[in-house]
């Protein structure tokens, strides 16, 4: 395991200290590593040092079985690609339970990789991947319902009729201006709507932090609102806290979660600083926390991920002590180009990642919209945009072994957005159709892996996740969404394939020996 691990180093041409920075471990911890003078104890830092390096997908099965061998685990016969055979299984042995729960993973992740690795495919397009898409598996979880939220873009008290999981407040006339325009007396009619709407249709409710009022800081640069909001905290943090306290006992139990300000690094959003801007975390948290015990605070979300600037500023907030007050970390997953794969968030997601790693912080990340420059773009086809609706669910889904916990659309109700799922007075588009239809899928289902391309033994722009979901008996039984991110492939379904089902509600019965053409519109296979 050494050797090929050295030998991926001296290939890639980094150094120790640039791999240890880029995999979160030391220097001298790599030099054990690839002197053969110690092992890691996961496989999965053996995959993370791999990929760094530029490892195939041999690469990846021939690590697998020496670090197997390693690890005192009987090496599996005939692992990899080159037998096109399931490998025999490992004699069970009694390990601890931390130690069984890494080696269940990693079972998971073999079984999931040859599977298919016998799977006949054909490629009709070679494409770069993008960036931060690592494979991963893990102990069957469910699928969280609440994953699928939407922004709401109106002040109606309208609701989606289309299936939705979970809803969040901005650009619905409930800035802090709006509930609160002079100082001491509210407003909680257009609030009362949205939350009424929500209680009736049983959906969990994010409040967003933003929009000073003017006569909180009448001095301060005006936000980009026409309320005459400003993008400032308060001049007197007793203002600020006064409105959250309002607030919180106004709604009670109807809000569910809140986030403690919205695009914080952005100039046209808060200008303050970062000290102001924990201290009023601080205050926001322990006063929602005496009123309600069981809301979720989120921390002030962050935007322009893509920058390094964002980055930074994410690391003086942690620095700063802001996240401790949080259950969740607010931020704002998007493509750099509306027309750019939903899959391309994944880069941002990683980035995250490695930033709270160096600021020792492992908090749920919760993706709470777009760019306030979204609307400036032209829309997008109708089937594109369908398809990108779907794949932005699932690839914040793939992103879940990073932490990713909720995703947010935005918006609903907004018509003149390039991808709209439902304008308010409407019917659902095609992509607010597909988007109920994956929620109907992924309904008590259980994820147990996602992965991609050569990695899993597929063509390298095919995308992979893998649940047990009921039958209609209520057995569970394995399924497997795939989709590319550009292009088609045509692959084999799959020994004990059944079914091939479609967004648009058809469906096929199939047997193992057959291929499925693999586009950029998922598809659900159903197994025996």
């Amino acid at each position: 395991m050494a050797a090929v691990l050295a030998e991926l180093k001296r290939r890639s041409g980094l150094s120790y200290q640039e791999l240890g920075r880029r995999v979160f471990t030391s220097s001298s911890t790599l030099h054990r590593y690839c002197s053969g003078k110690g092992v890691p104890g996961d496989y999965d830092l053996v995959v993370r040092i791999a990929k760094e390096c530029g490892a195939d997908a041999d690469e990846l099965n021939t690590l697998l079985r020496r670090w197997r061998a390693a690890t005192g685990q009987e090496p599996e016969r005939g692992a990899g690609r080159e037998s096109g055979q399931r490998p025999a299984p490992a004699p069970v042995r009694r390990r601890p339970l931390g130690t069984r729960f890494v080696l269940a993973a990693v079972m998971a992740l073999v079984v999931l990789c040859t599977a298919v690795a016998s799977a006949p495919y054909e490629a009709t397009t070679t494409v770069p991947t993008p960036a931060g898409a690592t494979s991963w598996a893990q102990a069957p979880k469910p699928v969280d319902p609440e994953l699928f939220g939407v922004t709401m873009n109106s002040s109606s008290g309208a609701m989606p009729s289309f299936q939705t999981g979970a809803l969040r407040l901005w650009d619905s006339e409930t800035r802090w201006a709006q509930v609160e325009p002079v100082r001491g007396e509210y407003d909680w009619s257009t609030l009362d709507r949205l939350l009424d709407g929500a209680e009736q249709e049983g959906l969990p409710t994010l409040f967003v932090f933003g929009g000073t009022p003017a006569w909180a800081a009448p001095e301060a640069r005006k936000a980009a609102y026409p309320d005459g909001s400003r993008a400032a905290p308060p001049d007197d943090l007793d203002d600020w806290d006064a409105f959250v306290r309002a607030l919180v006992g106004h709604a009670g139990a109807r809000i569910d979660a809140y986030e403690l300000w919205v695009m914080a690094n952005h100039e046209h959003h808060y200008n303050g600083s970062v000290a102001t801007l924990v201290e009023m975390t601080r205050r926001a948290s322990r006063i929602i926390r005496e009123a309600d015990a069981d809301a979720t605070v989120v921390c002030p979300s962050i935007t322009e991920l893509w920058t390094a600037e964002a980055h930074e500023y994410l690391l003086r907030f942690a620095e700063s002590g802001g996240y401790q007050y949080c259950d969740a970390a607010g931020i704002k997953l998007y493509q750099r180009q509306v027309t750019d794969p939903p899959e391309t968030m994944l880069e941002a997601v990683r980035d995250v990642d490695r930033t709270f790693q160096r600021a020792g912080y492992h908090l749920p990340l919760w993706s709470t919209g777009t760019t306030q420059t979204v609307t400036l773009n032209d829309p997008l086809q109708d089937d594109t945009a369908a398809d990108y609706a779907v794949r932005f669910y699932l690839t914040g889904l793939y992103a879940r072994h990073r932490g990713l916990a909720r995703m947010y659309f935005y918006a609903w109700g907004n018509g003149k957005i390039p991808l709209v799922l439902q304008a308010e007075g409407q019917p659902p588009t095609k992509a607010g159709l597909f988007v109920a239809r994956l929620q109907h899928w992924l309904a008590h289902a259980d994820v147990r892996s996602c992965g991609h391309g050569l990695q899993i033994a597929l063509p390298e722009n095919v995308w992979q996740c893998e649940f047990l979901m009921p039958d209609e008996h209520g057995t569970l039984r394995k399924a497997r969404i795939r989709w590319t991110h550009t292009g088609t492939a045509d692959t084999s379904v799959g020994t004990g394939a059944r079914s091939v089902e479609y967004l648009d509600s058809t469906a096929r019965e199939v047997d193992d020996r057959e291929t499925e053409h693999i586009t950029e519109r998922p598809i659900l296979i159903r197994y025996d």
